[in-house]
């Protein structure tokens, strides 16, 4: 069965983006990934926009940003699942190239999130749990995250100190990131002054809402050859679900999601964590960078707080992670994130990550969580 292959990357800049509309950022990005392909429109057999629809007015998202993007009447879709959404874009033109239906796809991921007020955002998300018997009660993305990081800390001993590690780390690789919503470096100390938020967590535990889009340019192995010298491969792609109610899983101290969805990318790759040399993962909140650390199989389950408090997850550690800042330094455009995650480490596997290049990459791993873990993606990159 052919491969499929990466063969351009665009990326817009993420914050508030009072400047564009979705679609015009969705332009953004799809105009900087046909540019680096070097190729035009009529290549493109097809796209897949990863987007979450309750943010935007317009509804049928992918139609209009089809219209904009120049490519009627060629066939485009929508994938939405939560926070997942883009990697699930992503997914799906990758099984369309493998089934041989499409040769060349371009992936979009967009969002418009600032448009609506915090308190609004937090009741959609709110209704990403189970609104039987959770979101009917109150329950928040960071509430839910906080009984994670209480429970981790009841069970390893996890100390703020160590959640705080990954705002400290994250925010110091975010201000090296032109694209960044957070160009700044934090310390510790300004960390812990910020206001409460849901305890243990403050503000700096807390991703924040953008505005932003990606796309990546997915072709079969033929085409990528002819069209690329520098193709990056996915070579294994991983994908699971979970419960939609948190009090029916195994545990709260890791995603069940993540664990299947890396055992299928790490077989299919033919690799194992050791060989993982740069990641991005979903940090939506502090802990969950040090779970996905645990659930991926960096380190042993309740071994995530050392592992970033002795700088394993820096460039130089063991494997470095979310060295472009994360959803936390970044910024969180939902639909967008997924294909923002592949679009660094193919950057990374081609050399062309300037300052935050983590020497040697030639394997790298995204980690994208869709809701309270119900849905989770994990694809390993590879290149020649």
């Amino acid at each position: 069965m052919t491969r499929v292959g990466i063969i351009g990357l665009g990326h817009g800049v993420f914050g508030r983006r009072s400047d564009a509309t979705v679609q015009e950022l969705a332009f953004e990005a799809f105009r900087a990934a046909m540019e680096d392909a070097g190729i035009e429109r009529d290549a493109v057999d097809a796209s897949v926009i990863g987007s979450v629809p309750e943010y935007h007015k317009q509804r049928s998202l992918a139609g209009v940003v089809q219209e904009y993007l120049g490519l009627v009447p060629k066939p485009t879709w929508l994938t939405e699942v939560a926070c997942a959404s883009g990697s699930a874009a992503m997914r799906t033109a990758w099984m369309a190239i493998k089934a041989g239906v499409h040769d060349v796809v371009a992936v979009i991921g967009c969002q418009k999130m600032t448009e609506l007020s915090t308190p609004e955002i937090l009741a959609l998300m709110g209704r990403v749990g189970e609104v039987q018997w959770e979101s009917g009660f109150g329950t928040t993305f960071p509430g839910y995250y906080a009984m994670f990081a209480k429970r981790h800390m009841h069970e390893f001993g996890t100390t703020r100190d160590h959640l705080l590690d990954v705002a400290v780390k994250n925010h110091h690789y975010g201000a090296m990131n032109p694209l960044a919503l957070f160009r700044k470096e934090i310390t510790a100390e300004k960390a812990k002054a910020s206001e409460d938020v849901a305890t243990p967590f403050q503000v700096y535990d807390c991703c924040a809402n953008a505005d932003g889009a990606a796309c990546v340019i997915l072709a079969s192995e033929d085409r990528a050859r002819e069209i690329s010298s520098k193709p990056v491969w996915l070579s294994g792609m991983g994908c699971a679900s979970a419960t939609m109610s948190v009090l029916r899983r195994p545990n709260l101290v890791g995603l069940p999601s993540a664990e299947h969805a890396a055992a299928q990318a790490y077989a299919m790759a033919g690799i194992g964590p050791a060989d993982v040399k740069v990641a991005d993962v979903h940090d939506c909140f502090t802990i969950a960078e040090i779970m996905a650390y645990e659930d991926l199989g960096f380190c042993e389950r309740g071994e995530g707080g050392p592992f970033v408090a002795e700088k394993q997850s820096y460039i130089g550690g063991k494997v470095a992670v979310n060295v472009d800042g994360g959803l936390k330094a970044k910024g969180h455009p939902i639909g967008a994130t997924g294909v923002s995650m592949t679009y660094e480490i193919a950057k990374q596997l081609r050399g062309e990550a300037g300052e935050r290049q983590v020497p040697d990459a030639d394997v790298g791993l995204t980690h994208n969580v869709g809701g309270i873990g119900q849905y989770c993606f994990v694809q390993v990159l590879t290149r020649d």
